[in-house]
């Protein structure tokens, strides 16, 4: 599980307006949502009726794209 400590910067009236991460728990924060990004695309893709095939033969086909 993820934990941040965030520092919240106000207005003049105590309203929050931005936040503060260390660096650290900024690149965390971007790695996650990189993975839930990836799973998104996954469920997209299966969810899909178009058709798939192994990721060996995908390569296969980019490199041969790729040498033309």
């Amino acid at each position: 599980m993820l934990t941040v400590h965030p520092q919240f910067i106000t207005d003049k009236a105590g309203n929050k307006i931005s936040v503060v991460l260390s660096v650290k728990e900024y690149e965390a924060l971007m790695e996650e949502l990189e993975e839930l990004e990836d799973i998104r695309l996954y469920d997209e893709a299966k969810a899909s009726d178009e058709p798939s095939i192994p990721i060996d033969e995908a390569f296969k086909l980019l490199d041969a794209k790729r040498a033309k």
